[in-house]
């Protein structure tokens, strides 16, 4: 199974993560390696899909905390597995728990505070970015856990790039125009950017944020996106979890 695996966290032995593509074993058309419920593949498939993806990374299902992703700004406080209720960010000190977000085009955002030990996991589409949930998350770490924003790892994951995001002018508008290009008449979205901003806003430093490349909707073999397959488009899963053991 291909697992996308960022390279900012080699430096932390204590943490496990990865972000799941298209390519595994016994995949089946037209989901893939789906990991998602929600999309109308068969739950014995879904099963098995995040098995071999957990079992890759070292964890296992019962290990994992899910949230229900609303699109909304909501911050969930963590210490459990399986599912944690609606929220589209997660925050967690609990060793040996990991936070996973779905993604099919939207960003999944993770952060380390190696001095604090505290892990975060955040979904944040466009509405969840106009909503500044990203921003919040971080503020919610310093204010309630005294966390440093100059201490924490960020990685914004895979995502669909501005020149594959076309949006209404109605969300457009809600963004400054840095995020939002305009060509004949059409306003095309730059969400991680975005979201990379408001790290940096936030006092995170850049040597300590790396966001993905890989575009979605582009890298139809590698990766799930909603915008190019619509109903038939699976789910990955992108995962942080500390380990208590080295």
């Amino acid at each position: 199974m291909l697992i996308i695996r960022p390279f900012i966290f080699r430096q932390f032995p204590e943490i496990k993560i990865g972000f799941a593509s298209k390519i595994g074993p016994e995949v089946n058309s037209p989901y893939y390696l789906n990991l998602s419920y929600s999309v109308g593949d068969e739950k014995f498939i879904v099963d098995r899909n995040r098995k071999f993806f957990f079992e890759e990374l070292g964890l296992s299902v019962n290990q994992i905390g899910f949230q229900k992703q609303v699109h909304e700004d909501l911050i969930r406080e963590v210490d459990s597995s399986g599912y944690c209720g609606e929220s589209d960010a997660m925050i967690t000190t609990s060793k040996n728990l990991g936070l996973a977000i779905s993604s099919a085009d939207c960003p999944a955002i993770f952060i380390y505070d190696p001095v604090k030990k505290i892990l975060a996991a955040v979904h944040s589409g466009w509405r969840g970015t106009e909503k500044k949930i990203l921003q919040k998350t971080i503020t919610k770490l310093n204010d309630e856990y005294n966390s440093n924003s100059t201490d924490l790892v960020c990685y914004i994951g895979p995502s669909i790039s501005v020149i594959n995001y076309e949006v209404g002018q109605d969300v457009a508008e809600k963004f400054d125009d840095q995020f939002v290009i305009k060509n004949n008449n059409k306003y095309f979205l730059d969400v991680a950017r975005a979201n990379y901003k408001m790290l940096i806003d936030e006092g995170v430093k850049k040597v300590n944020i790396q966001k993905s490349c890989l575009c979605s909707f582009e890298y139809e073999e590698l990766l799930h996106s909603y915008r190019r397959d619509g109903q038939k488009s699976g789910r990955a899963i992108g995962v942080i979890a500390m380990r208590d053991k080295v």
